[in-house]
């Protein structure tokens, strides 16, 4: 079988850039239901994960050990990570645009806002810390980093936080750091209590 001249391929990373365009394209649609845009935009922002995670980490481990090689597309993979870096700041810049300027407008519009820190009133902090210690805390286990331990093995694509731990283990050291893994769900009554403060 005969191998297709360079020209004629495509960059396997550069087109699932393009794909993602397509996958953006029906968020911008405003003949799509307002929920299935922001779910579009969730679908890049995962794809691209993956993308990162497994064909730009290749990449950068072919432009480490063999910088010279030549992709089937008829460049190095060091000029495939410098088109692919363009391509991907390009579309998560017009994601982003599209996130703030089109669709946080359209969900104001129907009564869901996100509301930024700074803007939060004093009923709003209280509801807050009430659920905050009530519903996500007994939940969370953080788990201690120190020399006797290996580092613990973290679940892809979650949520964690290094906390500054205070006082004493039970074997009487300072407890130092350790890591929280956010809830990937939120225990039931998520919306119960004071909504009103919401």
């Amino acid at each position: 079988m005969t191998t297709p001249a360079a020209d004629l391929l495509l960059n396997r990373e550069i087109g699932l850039i393009e794909f993602n365009r397509r996958v953006l394209a029906q968020a911008e649609d405003p003949a799509v239901p307002l929920l299935e845009r922001l779910r579009f935009l969730c679908i890049v922002s995962s794809n691209l994960d993956e993308l990162f995670e497994v064909r730009v980490a290749w990449l950068r481990e072919e432009a480490a050990l063999r910088p010279e090689r030549v992709l089937p597309d008829g460049i190095t993979p060091r000029q495939a990570l410098e088109r692919l870096s363009d391509a991907a700041h390009a579309l998560v810049t017009r994601q982003y645009a599209l996130m703030k300027e089109m669709v946080f407008p359209a969900l104001e519009k129907e009564g869901i806002v996100f509301i930024r820190r700074n803007d939060w009133n004093d009923e709003l902090r209280a509801w807050i810390r009430q659920y905050f210690f009530k519903e996500v805390m007994p939940i969370l286990t953080p788990i201690g980093l120190d020399p006797s331990h290996p580092f613990p093995k973290l679940l892809n694509k979650s949520l964690n936080f290094a906390i500054e731990l205070e006082g004493k283990d039970a074997f009487g050291r300072n407890s130092g750091i350790a890591i929280v893994q956010a809830p990937r769900v939120l225990p039931p009554g998520f919306t119960s209590g004071n909504s009103s403060a919401a």
